[in-house]
């Protein structure tokens, strides 16, 4: 039976990879103490919400094409984390009410959400793009030539003159 647990620990530790040493410790926090936190983290990832809504409302007033897919791909991973981490932290309200253990991994849940979420936040103030104007009529460009530039055309060029004269024969029995 031990060995069985073991095995199953193990499993879950490779399973989980990285986004367990991203989880946020819960040895020591009782029920209370994790659903406030996990409100708190909450509280935190709407406002990265709101950020990036308002950097995508940016790149629409810039009309820069870049930006703005750059900065839509990341709103819609924080909107993905974020619905997973209400629903996690229903989860955890209701393990915490039934004094359940699976309240730690519920919790988790919304810590390495926030983790994620915070990530998409970085990577959203990343996102530049070259700006894309829109050009009309009024647009006027001016073009300095600089004065020490080789007179000519560097792309006109004529062909070499044809061959007239034919070469010798390869070999004299011809």
């Amino acid at each position: 039976m031990n060995r069985s647990i073991a095995v199953g620990v193990l499993c879950g530790t490779l399973v989980a990879g990285p986004a367990a040493a991203q989880a946020p410790k819960t040895s020591g926090l009782t029920g209370p103490e994790m659903l406030d936190k996990a409100d708190k983290y909450i509280v935190e990832m709407k406002q990265v919400l709101k950020q990036v809504l308002q950097r995508v409302s940016d790149a629409r007033a810039e009309n820069d094409i870049v930006k703005l897919n750059c900065v839509n791909e990341k709103l819609v991973q924080v909107k993905g984390l974020l619905k997973i981490a209400e629903q996690a932290d229903i989860g955890l309200q209701e393990a915490v009410a039934r004094k359940d253990e699976g309240a730690e991994s519920d919790f988790a849940k919304v810590g390495i959400a926030r983790t994620k979420v915070d990530q998409m936040r970085v990577e959203a103030q990343e996102c530049v793009g070259q700006l894309a104007y829109v050009v009309d009529e009024k647009t006027q460009v001016e073009v300095e030539v600089p004065t020490d530039l080789p007179k000519g055309d560097p792309t006109d060029w004529s062909p070499p003159p044809p061959v007239m004269v034919r070469p010798p024969p390869a070999s004299p029995f011809q």
